[in-house]
């Protein structure tokens, strides 16, 4: 049901998205003027790294349309079935991040860099393949090509990555976050997102995280204090007293 609900929500937010295309390329400009003011990395820094061989940026592609959902679903049935308080911890923020982020959609449609002439961004997916995504948004039937901020991508990836910290005690835990640093580097230099996409989903995650409290160490809920039957109360009463 829950899974429905966001779902319904996404479709709704694809079909509002045909009648605002002007506001999310006007949002689209002051975004990339935003960030060129703070001084923020190109996001055609990372694209050319990733273009120096096909293989590579086809890796890329390949990464953003097979990795998200699996690798997110892969969490949350591990942890059913091997940390029952964490699956219900981070299925509730997930679904906090994802609730929050499809409003944004709706109130902010953004188109992404791939589509902003400006950038001077190459639509990697379009050119080598795979794509997730329809010829042109109009008649994407599926996807809402302007739901660039936030980045879900990147918010799923860190969740998976501070549970899966959270939920084990391998030395090695931290290495996770090789996932969120990958899935960053995937979607800026897909031109899919811009660095504010990744910045507004991380700062929805830490909200969420807020709000939902975590298990405690031992991977179980906080204990409920015992229910004591009630009893009736008698008394004693001194040897000889009924006489």
């Amino acid at each position: 049901m829950l899974v429905t609900a966001l779902f319904l929500v996404y479709k709704f937010g694809r079909l509002v998205a045909n009648g605002h295309e002007a506001r999310a390329f006007r949002n689209a400009d002051l975004v990339w003027d935003a960030e060129r003011a703070l001084h923020l990395p190109g996001e055609g820094t990372i694209q050319q790294l990733l273009m120096h061989g096909e293989p590579l940026i086809r890796a890329a592609n390949t990464y953003y349309a097979a990795v998200h959902f699996p690798a997110t679903i892969a969490f949350l049935c591990w942890l059913y079935w091997r940390r029952p308080a964490h699956y219900v911890w981070s299925r509730r923020v997930l679904a906090l991040v994802t609730g929050a982020a499809l409003a944004l959609h709706l109130l902010m449609p953004l188109a992404p860099p791939r589509m902003l002439a400006a950038t001077g961004l190459v639509d990697t997916a379009r050119v080598y393949g795979p794509s997730v995504y329809g010829a042109t948004p109009e008649a994407d039937s599926m996807a809402n090509q302007f739901a660039a901020m936030p980045s879900l991508h990147f918010g799923w990836a860190l969740m998976v990555a501070i549970g899966l910290i959270a939920a084990t005690r391998s030395r090695w835990r931290v290495l996770w976050l090789l996932h969120p640093l990958l899935t960053l580097l995937v979607i800026v230099g897909t031109a899919n997102h811009y660095w504010f996409d990744a910045l507004a989903a991380a700062a929805l995650l830490g909200l969420a995280l807020l709000a939902v409290r975590a298990p405690d160490r031992s991977g179980t809920a906080p204990p409920t204090p015992p229910t004591v039957p009630h009893q009736r109360r008698t008394s004693t009463l001194p040897a000889g007293a009924l006489r």
